[in-house]
């Protein structure tokens, strides 16, 4: 999939009908599923995962994050987590990478799938 198809499929998403249990206690919307299964990036994931637990202790994280992934034009690229004040929180920053899009943003809210059970559900902007 090119990066325009893959670019007009995720601006398709919004709201979720389904969610995937994921590493680090996330449960992954249909869109961010679809992100990873298709662009070949459940490594963007897995670094978000792995942050999970600072981001848990962190009281400006504890209830939304918001990632970004940014790749450059020598394809480095850099992980973003901010609080949503315009704070970066977290940065990780990649040599390489083959990632198809020039940017793409994840949310991770503390939420619920089941309305009774507290979840961090990781989704697309447009999935809120």
């Amino acid at each position: 999939m090119n990066a325009t198809e893959l670019k007009a499929d995720l601006a398709g998403f919004s709201g979720t009908e389904g969610y995937t249990k994921y590493l680090g206690g996330l449960m992954l919307t249909d869109g961010v599923r679809y992100l990873a299964e298709n662009a070949g990036c459940f490594w963007l994931l897995d670094i978000i995962a792995s942050y999970q637990s600072k981001c848990r202790k962190d009281a400006d994280l504890r209830e939304m994050q918001f990632w970004k992934l940014t790749v450059n034009a020598d394809d480095s690229a850099v992980v973003t987590c901010e609080d949503g004040n315009g704070n970066v929180k977290i940065t990780q920053k990649m040599e390489y990478t083959d990632f198809p899009l020039d940017e793409v943003k994840i949310w991770v809210e503390l939420g619920s799938v089941d309305l009774v059970n507290p979840a961090y559900v990781a989704m697309l902007p447009g999935e809120r």
